[in-house]
């Protein structure tokens, strides 16, 4: 979903969100998503904000953070007008940083492949859950790879899983707003951003987190653009550098993110995305497997894979 200025429909977007993203994944989100679309007030409150405020994935994360409801639409509406201004104030200075580590099983495949060692940059980066695909284990069906905390499952098809898992000499996160996992506050809205029937993923967060935790990645606060080249320049001479994100881009207006694919292009090293087909489009895609939100996941450019949102499936025709 866009979030520039130009064109962003509120209603639309919750409507989307419902039905391409919250289907099938969430019953609470895909019923309060197309609530909300259906209400004047709430969308009026809602457009009152800069477009990049207005996501549901924010709102809803907003609400549980505050410990409102929002399993029923109706005691939803009731708390967010009750409670508006003190939503508003979180939801101009948050952002939706969701730090799935699950995403890693996506990553792992074109991560093994690559020259060994690495250097890992994340744009995007929240508090670096994903920078640590070296430490976690993962079940590809009856394929297992690595050892470890938390385990990571992704359904795989037209891919044969990597032996092994990739070996990472230096770790360094790009964000906004950085996140420190061992701050009470952040891990509390990371968890307020999973989804309400994802017990598996707060048991997932709270693994990585103790991971993260014991070995902290260089985190750096900056922009994608601005500070990547100097953030670039600190990893190690004789590791290959691999620079990725995935689902970032969405909340990057058009003209900063072209800016950001140029820069990516030329620097050093590979090029890793995971984001909507819509945000980096590739020309001749072949139809994703199913119904829902996917990513393209490319390497320098070229995609290989979908792959769903939370890393739970990957469907390979590279």
């Amino acid at each position: 979903m866009s979030t520039e200025d130009e064109g962003f429909k509120t209603t639309e977007a919750y409507v989307e969100f419902g039905s391409r993203e919250a289907r099938g994944v969430s019953p609470t989100y895909e019923r309060l998503s197309a609530a909300v679309a259906d209400d004047d007030e709430l969308i009026a409150l809602l457009d009152g904000l800069p477009p990049a405020k207005r996501q549901p994935n924010l709102l809803f994360g907003v609400v549980r953070w505050l410990g409102g409801p929002v399993e029923d639409p109706a005691a939803f509406y009731d708390y967010t007008v009750a409670n508006w201004p003190a939503i508003e104030a979180q939801l101009r200075v948050r952002a939706t940083q969701t730090n799935e580590a699950g995403r890693c099983a996506v990553l792992l495949p074109v991560l093994a492949a690559l020259p060994q060692p690495l250097a890992l940059l994340e744009v995007g980066a929240s508090a670096g859950l994903c920078l640590y695909p070296d430490r976690y284990a993962y079940r590809y069906g009856e394929h297992q790879v690595g050892s470890g905390e938390p385990v990571l499952e992704c359904a795989a098809d037209g891919l044969v899983p990597p032996a092994r898992v990739p070996e990472v000499v230096w770790r360094a996160g790009l964000d906004l707003n950085p996140l420190d996992v061992t701050d009470p506050d952040d891990v509390s809205w990371l968890d307020a951003l999973i989804w309400p029937e994802h017990a598996h993923r707060r048991a997932r967060l709270r693994a990585a987190a103790a991971v993260a935790a014991a070995d902290p990645p260089l985190l750096v606060r900056g922009d994608l653009v601005d500070d990547l080249p100097a953030l670039a320049a600190q990893a190690p001479a004789g590791a290959t550098l691999v620079v990725f994100h995935t689902s970032v881009l969405y909340q990057v207006p058009a003209p900063r993110r072209e800016a950001f694919v140029r820069l990516v292009r030329g620097l050093p090293g590979h090029w890793v995305a995971n984001e909507a087909p819509e945000v980096l489009p590739y020309e001749g895609l072949p139809e994703p497997p199913e119904e829902g939100l996917h990513n393209v996941l490319a390497l320098d450019g070229t995609p290989l894979a979908w792959a769903r949102g939370h890393g739970q499936a990957v469907t390979w025709f590279g």
